[in-house]
């Protein structure tokens, strides 16, 4: 009976250590609930870890199969502690060219981790704070002028940082 209680507990720590991420620093996902409007922002606020070290940022979406285009637009914006304000528009693929969504999982769920920065050049939190994050989409359909109202297909927006040095 010990035998068979050591075994299980084993086991448990076993998937324990193995569930356990220790590169990321900071990882929070938002619900989408049913469709993504343009004017909604996912926003984030986390702590700057340090100062002194590099990072990786990284924006994470989880989309349905009811997720329609092979790109994704977002803008995402950084907003430092002292005011200051970093807004980029950035394209990610999403899926493959006969129509396959990329991402991991093995439902219809597609979790993509996308690049934001650290990849071209390190990333430093280079003041101590308060650090916000926006997230927003801009998609527009092929020919139209207009973006799209209500984005569907998006269940999740996350936004992650890892430490670069494990």
């Amino acid at each position: 009976m010990q035998k068979r209680i050591r075994n299980i507990l084993l086991v448990v720590v076993c998937f324990l250590c193995i569930g356990c991420d220790s590169n990321a620093v900071y990882d929070v996902y938002k619900p989408v609930p049913n469709q993504w409007h343009k004017d909604s922002l996912a926003s984030f606020i986390l702590q700057a870890p340090d100062t002194i070290n590099n990072y990786n940022l990284f924006v994470n979406v989880r989309n349905t199969n009811n997720y329609k285009f092979s790109n994704l637009y977002l803008i995402v914006e950084l907003n430092y502690p002292n005011g200051k304000t970093l807004k980029d528009t950035l394209e990610y693929k999403m899926a493959k060219p006969n129509g396959e969504l990329l991402g991991t999982g093995f439902t219809d769920i597609k979790e993509n981790k996308l690049w934001y920065k650290g990849f071209k050049e390190q990333f430093k939190f280079i003041e101590e704070g308060e650090y916000e994050v926006n997230i927003q989409h801009a998609m527009r359909a092929n020919g139209s002028i207009n973006g799209v109202t209500n984005l569907e297909g998006i269940s999740d927006i996350g936004f992650r940082v890892e430490n670069t040095l494990k």
